[in-house]
Protein backbone atom coordinates (compact mmCIF):
# COMPACT_ATOMS: atom_id res chain seq x y z
CA UNK A 1 0.00 0.00 0.00
CA UNK A 2 1.42 3.38 -1.03
CA UNK A 3 1.81 5.77 1.90
CA UNK A 4 0.67 9.36 1.35
CA UNK A 5 3.29 11.87 2.45
CA UNK A 6 2.16 15.00 4.30
CA UNK A 7 2.37 18.28 2.33
CA UNK A 8 5.83 19.83 2.43
CA UNK A 9 4.56 23.09 3.94
CA UNK A 10 3.15 21.13 6.91
CA UNK A 11 6.50 19.40 7.36
CA UNK A 12 8.37 22.74 7.23
CA UNK A 13 6.03 24.26 9.81
CA UNK A 14 6.50 21.29 12.14
CA UNK A 15 10.30 21.39 11.79
CA UNK A 16 10.48 25.14 12.47
CA UNK A 17 8.02 25.02 15.38
CA UNK A 18 9.90 22.08 16.92
CA UNK A 19 13.22 23.94 16.68
CA UNK A 20 11.86 27.12 18.22
CA UNK A 21 9.23 25.45 20.43
CA UNK A 22 7.08 28.37 19.35
CA UNK A 23 4.45 28.82 16.65
CA UNK A 24 5.14 32.57 16.71
CA UNK A 25 8.87 32.23 15.98
CA UNK A 26 8.20 29.54 13.37
CA UNK A 27 5.72 31.89 11.68
CA UNK A 28 8.31 34.69 11.57
CA UNK A 29 10.90 32.36 10.02
CA UNK A 30 8.49 31.03 7.39
CA UNK A 31 6.87 34.40 6.69
CA UNK A 32 3.46 33.08 7.72
CA UNK A 33 0.90 34.04 10.33
CA UNK A 34 0.85 32.23 13.66
CA UNK A 35 -2.64 31.00 12.83
CA UNK A 36 -1.41 29.51 9.54
CA UNK A 37 1.39 27.61 11.28
CA UNK A 38 -1.00 26.36 13.96
CA UNK A 39 -3.46 25.20 11.30
CA UNK A 40 -0.75 23.36 9.36
CA UNK A 41 0.45 21.59 12.50
CA UNK A 42 -3.13 20.49 13.20
CA UNK A 43 -3.39 19.18 9.65
CA UNK A 44 -0.17 17.22 10.08
CA UNK A 45 -1.28 15.78 13.41
CA UNK A 46 -4.56 14.73 11.84
CA UNK A 47 -2.84 12.98 8.95
CA UNK A 48 -0.25 11.09 11.02
CA UNK A 49 -2.81 10.30 13.70
CA UNK A 50 -0.77 11.57 16.64
CA UNK A 51 -0.42 14.72 18.75
CA UNK A 52 3.05 16.20 18.13
CA UNK A 53 3.06 19.13 20.57
CA UNK A 54 1.85 19.79 24.08
CA UNK A 55 0.30 23.27 24.09
CA UNK A 56 1.41 24.76 27.41
CA UNK A 57 0.67 28.22 28.88
CA UNK A 58 4.26 29.36 28.38
CA UNK A 59 4.99 27.68 25.06
CA UNK A 60 5.26 24.33 23.36
CA UNK A 61 6.73 20.99 24.28
CA UNK A 62 7.22 18.02 21.97
CA UNK A 63 5.29 14.87 22.77
CA UNK A 64 7.06 11.52 22.61
CA UNK A 65 5.68 11.09 19.08
CA UNK A 66 6.90 14.56 18.10
CA UNK A 67 10.35 13.89 19.56
CA UNK A 68 10.59 10.63 17.63
CA UNK A 69 9.45 12.27 14.38
CA UNK A 70 11.66 15.38 14.56
CA UNK A 71 15.12 13.88 13.75
CA UNK A 72 13.89 12.32 10.50
CA UNK A 73 12.01 15.48 9.52
CA UNK A 74 14.95 17.75 10.35
CA UNK A 75 17.38 15.59 8.37
CA UNK A 76 15.04 15.46 5.37
CA UNK A 77 14.49 19.23 5.33
CA UNK A 78 18.22 19.86 5.74
CA UNK A 79 19.17 17.45 2.95
CA UNK A 80 16.57 18.94 0.63
CA UNK A 81 17.84 22.44 1.37
CA UNK A 82 21.47 21.45 0.73
CA UNK A 83 20.62 19.60 -2.48
CA UNK A 84 18.58 22.54 -3.76
CA UNK A 85 21.46 24.94 -3.10
CA UNK A 86 24.07 22.63 -4.65
CA UNK A 87 22.09 21.97 -7.81
CA UNK A 88 20.21 25.22 -8.34
CA UNK A 89 22.16 27.71 -6.25
CA UNK A 90 24.14 29.07 -9.21
CA UNK A 91 22.43 31.13 -11.86
CA UNK A 92 22.69 30.06 -15.48
CA UNK A 93 25.06 32.93 -16.25
CA UNK A 94 27.40 31.95 -13.40
CA UNK A 95 27.73 28.24 -14.09
CA UNK A 96 29.75 27.03 -17.08
CA UNK A 97 28.61 23.52 -18.05
CA UNK A 98 31.17 21.22 -19.66
CA UNK A 99 30.38 17.62 -20.60
CA UNK A 100 33.62 15.66 -20.81
CA UNK A 101 34.67 12.28 -22.15
CA UNK A 102 35.34 10.28 -18.97
CA UNK A 103 38.86 9.03 -19.73
CA UNK A 104 39.94 12.47 -20.99
CA UNK A 105 38.69 14.04 -17.79
CA UNK A 106 40.40 11.56 -15.48
CA UNK A 107 43.71 11.24 -17.33
CA UNK A 108 44.16 14.69 -18.88
CA UNK A 109 41.83 17.41 -17.62
CA UNK A 110 41.49 16.59 -13.91
CA UNK A 111 45.20 17.11 -13.08
CA UNK A 112 45.09 20.53 -14.78
CA UNK A 113 41.73 21.92 -13.69
CA UNK A 114 43.10 23.38 -10.44
CA UNK A 115 45.19 25.71 -12.59
CA UNK A 116 42.03 27.09 -14.15
CA UNK A 117 40.49 27.66 -10.72
CA UNK A 118 43.58 29.53 -9.56
CA UNK A 119 43.42 31.83 -12.59
CA UNK A 120 39.64 32.26 -12.56
CA UNK A 121 38.25 31.62 -9.05
CA UNK A 122 35.07 33.56 -9.94
CA UNK A 123 34.06 31.04 -12.63
CA UNK A 124 32.05 28.07 -11.40
CA UNK A 125 32.30 24.90 -13.49
CA UNK A 126 29.88 22.00 -13.72
CA UNK A 127 31.70 18.99 -15.17
CA UNK A 128 29.69 15.94 -16.22
CA UNK A 129 30.94 12.83 -17.98
CA UNK A 130 29.77 11.34 -21.24
CA UNK A 131 30.26 7.76 -22.39
CA UNK A 132 27.89 7.44 -25.33
CA UNK A 133 26.77 10.61 -27.06
CA UNK A 134 24.39 11.71 -29.77
CA UNK A 135 26.81 12.47 -32.60
CA UNK A 136 24.34 14.89 -34.19
CA UNK A 137 24.00 17.52 -31.51
CA UNK A 138 25.12 18.87 -28.18
CA UNK A 139 22.71 19.21 -25.27
CA UNK A 140 21.26 22.65 -24.63
CA UNK A 141 22.29 22.17 -21.00
CA UNK A 142 25.99 22.15 -21.94
CA UNK A 143 28.16 25.06 -22.98
CA UNK A 144 30.91 22.74 -24.23
CA UNK A 145 31.48 19.04 -24.81
CA UNK A 146 34.78 17.20 -25.10
CA UNK A 147 34.34 14.28 -27.49
CA UNK A 148 36.47 11.61 -29.09
CA UNK A 149 36.20 11.21 -32.84
CA UNK A 150 37.37 12.60 -36.16
CA UNK A 151 36.25 16.16 -35.57
CA UNK A 152 33.35 16.22 -38.02
CA UNK A 153 29.95 16.75 -36.42
CA UNK A 154 27.19 18.38 -38.41
CA UNK A 155 26.40 22.00 -37.42
CA UNK A 156 29.00 21.91 -34.63
CA UNK A 157 32.29 23.74 -34.30
CA UNK A 158 35.27 21.86 -32.89
CA UNK A 159 38.82 22.52 -31.67
CA UNK A 160 41.27 19.61 -31.73
CA UNK A 161 42.88 18.95 -28.36
CA UNK A 162 45.13 15.91 -28.89
CA UNK A 163 47.52 14.47 -31.45
CA UNK A 164 48.23 10.92 -30.34
CA UNK A 165 50.13 7.80 -31.19
CA UNK A 166 48.48 4.44 -30.54
CA UNK A 167 50.46 1.59 -28.97
CA UNK A 168 50.09 -1.42 -26.64
CA UNK A 169 50.60 -0.94 -22.90
CA UNK A 170 50.62 -3.31 -19.94
CA UNK A 171 51.71 -3.34 -16.31
CA UNK A 172 55.37 -3.89 -15.37
CA UNK A 173 54.38 -7.06 -13.46
CA UNK A 174 52.52 -8.40 -16.49
CA UNK A 175 55.64 -7.99 -18.61
CA UNK A 176 57.81 -9.69 -15.99
CA UNK A 177 55.42 -12.64 -15.62
CA UNK A 178 55.06 -13.04 -19.38
CA UNK A 179 58.65 -13.15 -20.56
CA UNK A 180 57.55 -14.55 -23.92
CA UNK A 181 55.94 -11.20 -24.75
CA UNK A 182 58.70 -9.73 -26.90
CA UNK A 183 57.13 -8.85 -30.26
CA UNK A 184 53.59 -8.16 -31.55
CA UNK A 185 53.57 -11.74 -32.85
CA UNK A 186 53.29 -12.87 -29.23
CA UNK A 187 50.00 -11.00 -28.69
CA UNK A 188 48.03 -14.06 -29.80
CA UNK A 189 48.99 -15.75 -26.51
CA UNK A 190 47.66 -12.98 -24.26
CA UNK A 191 44.43 -11.20 -23.32
CA UNK A 192 43.71 -8.03 -25.27
CA UNK A 193 41.62 -5.34 -23.58
CA UNK A 194 39.12 -3.87 -26.05
CA UNK A 195 36.99 -0.71 -25.89
CA UNK A 196 33.56 -0.85 -27.54
CA UNK A 197 32.86 1.96 -29.98
CA UNK A 198 36.44 2.96 -30.83
CA UNK A 199 37.20 2.64 -34.55
CA UNK A 200 40.93 2.59 -33.90
CA UNK A 201 41.01 -0.51 -31.74
CA UNK A 202 43.10 -3.66 -31.75
CA UNK A 203 41.96 -4.74 -35.22
CA UNK A 204 43.04 -1.37 -36.63
CA UNK A 205 46.41 -1.40 -34.85
CA UNK A 206 47.20 -4.97 -35.91
CA UNK A 207 46.34 -4.17 -39.52
CA UNK A 208 48.39 -0.98 -39.60
CA UNK A 209 51.43 -2.77 -38.13
CA UNK A 210 51.09 -5.72 -40.57
CA UNK A 211 49.94 -8.22 -37.94
CA UNK A 212 46.34 -8.62 -39.10
CA UNK A 213 46.71 -12.42 -39.09
CA UNK A 214 46.50 -12.25 -35.28
CA UNK A 215 42.93 -12.74 -34.04
CA UNK A 216 41.93 -9.34 -32.60
CA UNK A 217 38.78 -10.39 -30.73
CA UNK A 218 40.41 -12.35 -27.90
CA UNK A 219 40.29 -10.99 -24.36
CA UNK A 220 37.90 -8.60 -22.58
CA UNK A 221 35.61 -5.84 -23.86
CA UNK A 222 34.78 -2.65 -21.95
CA UNK A 223 32.56 0.36 -22.60
CA UNK A 224 35.15 2.92 -21.44
CA UNK A 225 38.82 3.35 -22.23
CA UNK A 226 39.59 4.32 -18.65
CA UNK A 227 38.41 0.86 -17.53
CA UNK A 228 40.64 -0.87 -20.07
CA UNK A 229 43.65 1.19 -18.98
CA UNK A 230 43.02 0.49 -15.30
CA UNK A 231 42.67 -3.23 -16.04
CA UNK A 232 45.97 -3.11 -17.90
CA UNK A 233 47.59 -1.38 -14.91
CA UNK A 234 46.24 -4.22 -12.73
CA UNK A 235 47.97 -6.80 -14.91
CA UNK A 236 44.85 -8.19 -16.57
CA UNK A 237 46.09 -7.89 -20.16
CA UNK A 238 47.23 -5.41 -22.80
CA UNK A 239 45.36 -2.23 -23.70
CA UNK A 240 45.93 0.27 -26.47
CA UNK A 241 47.27 3.49 -25.05
CA UNK A 242 46.93 6.95 -26.54
CA UNK A 243 49.86 9.25 -25.88
CA UNK A 244 47.92 12.04 -24.16
CA UNK A 245 46.17 9.61 -21.81
CA UNK A 246 48.96 7.27 -20.72
CA UNK A 247 52.00 9.56 -20.47
CA UNK A 248 51.48 10.14 -16.75
CA UNK A 249 50.71 6.46 -16.08
CA UNK A 250 53.96 5.48 -17.82
CA UNK A 251 55.97 8.12 -15.93
CA UNK A 252 54.46 6.88 -12.66
CA UNK A 253 55.44 3.30 -13.46
CA UNK A 254 51.87 2.00 -13.65
CA UNK A 255 52.20 1.07 -17.33
CA UNK A 256 55.04 0.12 -19.66
CA UNK A 257 55.33 -0.07 -23.45
CA UNK A 258 56.37 -3.61 -24.48
CA UNK A 259 56.96 -2.89 -28.20
CA UNK A 260 58.32 -0.05 -30.30
CA UNK A 261 55.57 -0.22 -32.93
CA UNK A 262 53.32 2.85 -32.79
CA UNK A 263 50.85 4.36 -35.23
CA UNK A 264 49.47 7.89 -35.53
CA UNK A 265 45.77 8.15 -34.71
CA UNK A 266 43.18 9.74 -36.98
CA UNK A 267 40.77 10.04 -34.05
CA UNK A 268 41.34 12.62 -31.33
CA UNK A 269 39.68 14.53 -28.51
CA UNK A 270 37.86 17.70 -29.54
CA UNK A 271 36.22 20.62 -27.78
CA UNK A 272 32.77 20.76 -29.40
CA UNK A 273 30.17 23.53 -29.28
CA UNK A 274 27.61 25.51 -31.27
CA UNK A 275 27.86 29.23 -31.91
CA UNK A 276 25.03 29.93 -29.47
CA UNK A 277 26.58 27.80 -26.72
CA UNK A 278 29.88 29.66 -27.05
CA UNK A 279 28.08 32.91 -26.12
CA UNK A 280 28.22 32.09 -22.39
CA UNK A 281 30.05 35.03 -20.74
CA UNK A 282 32.82 32.71 -19.52
CA UNK A 283 32.96 30.36 -22.50
CA UNK A 284 35.82 32.09 -24.30
CA UNK A 285 37.88 32.24 -21.11
CA UNK A 286 37.60 28.47 -20.63
CA UNK A 287 38.23 27.75 -24.31
CA UNK A 288 41.35 29.94 -24.42
CA UNK A 289 42.70 28.35 -21.23
CA UNK A 290 42.10 24.83 -22.57
CA UNK A 291 43.77 25.54 -25.91
CA UNK A 292 46.74 27.13 -24.11
CA UNK A 293 47.13 23.96 -22.03
CA UNK A 294 47.03 21.91 -25.24
CA UNK A 295 49.73 24.09 -26.81
CA UNK A 296 52.04 23.37 -23.86
CA UNK A 297 51.85 19.59 -24.31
Amino acid sequence: MKRRLPPLNWIRSFEAAARHLSFTHAALELNLTQAAVSQQIKGLESQVGAVLFKRLPRGLELTSAGSAYLPAVHESVERLSIATEEIFGHSRTDLLNVKVNLVFFLKWLAPKISGFRELHPHINLQLTSNIWIDERETSADNDFEIRYGKGKWQSLKSDRLTWDELFPVCSPDFLIKNKSLKTPEDLSQHSLLHVIGYEEGWGHWLKQTNHEHIKPSQGFQFDTLVTALEMAALGQGLALGRTSLVEDMIKAGHLVVPFEQKIVTDEAFYLVYTRSQAKHPHAEIFRNWLLAEVAQQ
